[in-house]
């Protein structure tokens, strides 16, 4: 009778195991879909990057919103952030997820539009998003097979930012005013699509420039080695989603492209003097419409002159609202 009793014992213990962790599966799952991958956040630091004597300045960085029409909180958030009165935004792509999502995108970015601002586009600017197995991520980045949906339309959403007078970096070298300084700014279209054409803004960058900024999507190695190797301070990317899936205590679990897991998010140094920031981003794939550990967010960037303070950045705590930064 003990052995039945045990067997019994140890079968309904075995059950209640199985059944709590498919319940703390549900659990987490309900919370990455229905809370955290709107649990919007601004996150801050401060990068010294700045040529000495310059004045220290405010950089808004924001990256892969994946728009869809109906994600209207998304949108008054964004669209509040212009309430931080930046001094230069900086857009890193994959603004779209929907053919008919660019006025969803221009309510979102309609007051950033008026300040100054760079952007180079990302694959869902240029392809809808299709459902892929999340193994895919896990696989070498060479051994992917591209999968494209239907083209998007990229150009009246660049039509409209270039209208509004924000500067399209694709493979091209500027020089921008802001708040009467010299920022020399280059980008390059989509490293991940291997669109990008490094050659084409290949050379020295204005060594007489307050700060030298390049422009990318995805933070592919190749590229960022060729920023750094002609005197950039600072390479913008977006992309990784910061992981999207972080495990506490480990981090990201991948970032989509060859880019080191521990640079997923955030900024990190790359090289002897160059600084890199990438963006977690504000969005996900409708196909995949979750975060964990990850949340949704947007950047404010302080840059101060080199040498006047710690040479790792300044991090604030991360605030976070719903529909207003405040």
């Amino acid at each position: 009778m003990s052995t039945l009793s045990n067997t019994r014992t140890s079968g309904a213990t075995a059950a209640r195991l199985a059944a709590g962790t498919v319940a703390l599966g549900v659990a987490t799952l309900g919370y990455a879909v229905g809370i955290e991958r709107r649990r919007w956040t601004l996150r801050t630091a401060e990068l010294p990057v700045l040529a000495p004597g310059s004045r220290p300045f405010t950089i808004l960085h924001v990256s892969d919103l994946h728009m869809l029409p109906g994600h209207h909180s998304k949108q008054r958030w964004v669209a509040a952030l212009d309430e931080l009165d930046p001094d230069l935004v900086v857009n890193t792509g994959d603004n779209l997820s929907h053919r008919t999502a660019v006025p969803a995108v221009l309510r979102a970015l309609g007051p950033l539009l008026d300040r100054p601002g760079v952007f180079v586009f990302g694959s869902n600017d240029y392809y809808a998003p299709k459902p892929k197995n999340p193994a895919r991520y896990l696989m070498p980045q060479g051994k992917k097979k591209r999968i494209h949906g239907i083209q998007l339309p990229w150009r009246d959403l660049r039509a409209a930012f270039v209208e509004h007078g924000w500067t399209d970096l694709t493979h091209v070298r500027r020089t921008i005013d802001v708040g009467g300084q010299r920022v020399f700014a280059a980008g390059v279209d989509d490293p991940h699509l291997r669109r990008d054409r490094y050659a084409d803004i290949a050379g020295p960058a204005d060594s007489g420039a307050a700060v030298r900024l390049g422009v990318t999507h995805s933070p592919e190695p190749r590229v960022l080695d060729t920023f750094a190797t002609d005197g950039y301070d600072l390479v913008l990317a977006g992309h990784t989603h910061g992981g999207q899936l972080r495990l506490p205590g480990y981090g990201a679990i991948v970032t989509n492209c060859d880019l080191d897991r521990s640079r997923a998010r955030g900024a990190s140094r790359w090289g002897a003097h160059m600084w890199l920031h990438v963006s977690a981003g504000l969005g996900t794939s409708p196909w995949a419409p979750a975060r964990f550990a990850c949340p949704p967010e947007a950047s404010l960037l302080t840059l101060v002159p080199r040498g006047s303070g710690s040479n790792e950045p300044r991090k604030a705590a991360p605030r976070k609202a719903r529909d207003s930064i405040r």
